[in-house]
């Protein structure tokens, strides 16, 4: 049976994953630095993102993210381990993304990814410490007519 502790733990850690998506998918940059520890390492590179700290993620995602005109995160399948003060996780996550193209017409590319997540609990409250993306899949559907 799951003490209190390691249920909130376990809570915790969804809702720090649920608040990533958020500040990605409102465009909200400065959010990330509730999210992500000072002296994160964020590896995107599978997906053919960058590798970094904070500071040049959340410029990556600021340069990057306003060429596509609507995105969403959907971060599902946690599987997490606790260890006191840290944790390991692997989400599995959905994100689909509209791409623009000629003649206003659109695209859709769909996303699909792992996140490989270290956790450490500072200051009583979770952050991410490292993350890597491990790619699934990447599909680009063919432009649809009037879609955009």
């Amino acid at each position: 049976m799951l003490s209190l502790q390691e249920i909130s733990d376990r809570f915790e850690i969804q809702d720090l994953m649920v608040r990533y998506s958020h500040a990605v998918d409102t465009r909200q940059w400065d959010l990330l630095d509730d999210v992500f520890t000072a002296d994160a390492h964020i590896d995107y590179s599978a997906m053919g993102g960058s590798t970094g700290d904070l500071a040049s993620t959340k410029k990556f995602l600021a340069d990057v993210m306003p060429n596509f005109p609507a995105f969403q995160h959907m971060v599902g399948n946690s599987a997490v381990t606790l260890d006191g003060d840290t944790a390991t996780g692997r989400t599995m996550c959905h994100n689909p993304m509209v791409m623009p193209g000629e003649d206003g017409q659109q695209s859709l590319m769909l996303c699909g990814l792992w996140y490989l997540d270290t956790f450490v609990r500072v200051d009583g409250q979770w952050r991410i410490k490292s993350r890597v993306e491990e790619k699934g899949y990447m599909y680009i559907a063919p432009p649809t007519p009037g879609m955009g």
